[in-house]
């Protein structure tokens, strides 16, 4: 939903420290991060109208979007276990 943070330390407060860590030590991580960062700021932008797409458009950034926070996720359980 617009509005929303979806920062990862937000949706995972759990692994806050574990992301902190992965981002400074994990290239791989802190790329699909930064890519993570980059796609839900631009929705943000969208949400308050600062930019304006096409439907199809957000729906592929929406999809991008989990999908990034699908593989962060499991890089951060891989990394817990």
């Amino acid at each position: 939903m617009f509005g929303e943070s979806h920062d990862l330390a937000v949706e995972f407060p759990e692994y806050k420290e574990q992301i902190h860590n992965l981002k400074m030590e994990d290239r791989h991580f802190a790329r699909l991060l930064e890519e993570y960062n980059d796609v839900d700021a631009q929705l943000n932008r969208i949400g308050q109208e600062i930019e304006v797409h096409a439907d199809d458009f957000v729906e592929s950034l929406k999809f991008r979007r989990l999908h990034l926070k699908d593989e962060l996720y499991g890089i951060l359980q891989q990394t817990t276990a």
